[in-house]
């Protein structure tokens, strides 16, 4: 992956900050993005890769402000498509003109496949879905929405997106919040990490905690004659400082699982998954050594054993600390980690998950003049668990008023600018059932139009529990000097996407 520049606008796109890499965008190029940006949002077209020109932007929003990589490629590729794309094409390429082309050298695969020119720059391949193209001195295809960057040298979009997430996770950390005030605040800063975090082109350092031993907040006091990189940049572990001590060695673990859900207004479950990270804090001196065991149930992806009662996870990601080449042969997760807070890992299941919350609704209006919502909640979990800051979310008609509410428990309230009622349960105990009333007026005039009822949203937090069933067995720590050391194990269940349509 090489970039051309990164650019950070404010909401009216201004730019705030400007690094050109390689010089091969002009600078002035930046003011198409915003009128672009506009337009494609009035067609209801808008993508994560705007183009104008021989400039592609690739982009992402962050609070009030948009962070982008704009890259280059001649147009002459683009109209030359039928041959590079495939030999045989000798005819040029049309509107609705089929044909079956050979592609080699894509990033997601090789092989044959039947492709239709729909529009001068977006073709369609059956079975898939539509893609942009650009083309340079070989081609590039993307699949949407992995969208495509090329230049000279065929970037990888999905690794420049990588990198500007990256970015931001860096300013996050340096900034706590990142907004616009806090980039023109610390503008000196940010252009020292951008002059860090890639270098003509090309990422380099993108760990916070690296980076944060030699660009810092704080004055610091010149000793000459003994200026010298970072050790941890040269160092074999480069994510952790040798030196470190502790007077009490702590480890703290949280695994916390997210359930994306939807339910359809007939109650069968149309998606279902858990999402998982384990999140550690460490506190430990000197270059401790960590292995992390994990309970008998859990598989990973390939190990060829049984499935039966077990939980295979999928999608699993490591932090840059973990010996992968160890896991691979048996499974161990074994790391030296970084000083404070970071990811271990994080997985994903696929798997049937029984709403945990489970709600009913019933909605009935009477005479045009008013309408009832009753809704029902029941805590489909273990019994001696409990789901704490309950949120239940029920849409109401956006004509509605005069609200009065009656609950079992937890109270009610309008909230009149998002069209819902919030339903708020400080504690639903597993096994339990409540119920919430709602009246409200209509006026005498109905609409003509029918609203569409959008899904009930359910937030909850339940500690001490994991969905999915997986456990800590043990947190190994082997340090020379031979302290001993505690590790803290949490639990936490809580709802990711969480919805049931209603009828």
């Amino acid at each position: 992956m090489s970039a051309s520049a990164v650019f950070i606008l404010d909401v009216k796109g201004k730019p705030l900050i400007s690094r050109n890499y390689k010089g091969d965008v002009a600078m002035s190029k930046i003011e198409h993005f915003m009128p672009l940006l506009v337009q494609r949002e009035e067609e209801g077209a808008l993508a994560p890769l705007l183009s104008h020109g021989q400039v592609h932007f690739l982009w992402i929003k962050h609070s009030n402000l948009y962070c982008i990589h704009p890259t280059w490629c001649p147009w002459r590729w683009v109209w030359g498509l039928s041959a590079m794309v495939a030999a045989q094409a000798k005819r040029g390429w049309a509107e609705d003109r089929s044909c079956t082309a050979h592609l080699c050298g894509l990033g997601w695969g090789q092989g044959q496949v039947e492709m239709r020119v729909v529009a001068r720059d977006r073709v369609e391949v059956r079975g898939l879905y539509s893609i942009y193209f650009a083309i340079n001195g070989t081609f590039s295809l993307t699949l949407l929405p992995l969208v495509v960057a090329t230049t000279s040298k065929n970037a990888n979009a999905s690794l420049v997106y990588s990198f500007l997430y990256k970015t931001i996770e860096v300013f996050c950390e340096y900034f706590k919040e990142l907004e616009e005030e806090s980039i023109r605040d610390n503008f000196v800063i940010v252009y020292e990490l951008l002059d860090e975090l890639m270098d003509f082109g090309f990422p380099q350092t993108t760990d916070s905690k690296i980076l944060q031993e030699y660009i810092t907040q704080q004055s610091n006091k010149l000793e000459t004659g003994k200026s010298r990189v970072p050790p941890t940049v040269t160092n074999a572990v480069s994510w952790r400082s040798e030196g470190i001590k502790y007077k009490k060695n702590e480890v703290f673990i949280d695994v916390i699982e997210s359930v994306n859900l939807l339910v359809n207004a007939n109650g069968s479950v149309l998606l279902s998954e858990i999402v998982g990270t384990i999140k550690l804090k460490v506190f430990l001196s000197g270059m401790p050594e960590l292995r992390l065991g994990l309970n008998d149930r859990v598989l990973f992806e390939l190990t060829g054993r049984s499935k039966n009662k077990s939980v295979e996870l999928e999608d699993v990601k490591f932090h840059q600390c973990v010996r992968l080449s160890r896991f691979d042969n048996d499974r161990t997760i074994s790391f030296i980690p970084p000083d404070g807070d970071f990811e271990l890992m994080s997985y994903r299941l696929s798997t049937q998950v029984k709403p945990l919350i489970w709600i009913e609704s019933v909605i009935e209006k009477f005479s045009h003049s008013r309408v009832e919502i009753m809704v029902k909640a029941k805590g489909q979990f273990k019994k001696q668990s409990v789901a704490n800051g309950v949120e239940i979310s029920v849409p109401v008609p956006s004509d509605a008023d005069s609200p009065r509410f009656k609950t079992s428990v937890g109270s009610a309230k309008y909230v009149p600018e998002k069209n819902v009622v919030i339903w708020s349960i400080k504690s639903f105990p597993g096994g339990k059932e409540y119920l919430m009333r709602a009246h409200f007026g209509l006026p005498s005039v109905e609409k003509e139009e029918v609203e569409g009822r959008p899904p009930i949203g359910v937030k909850f937090e339940i500690p001490y529990f994991t969905v999915s069933g997986i456990q800590v067995r043990y947190m190994k720590i082997i340090e020379k000097s031979g302290y001993q050391a505690l590790p803290w194990v949490r639990y936490i269940t809580q709802s990711g996407d969480y919805q049931l349509r209603t009828s």
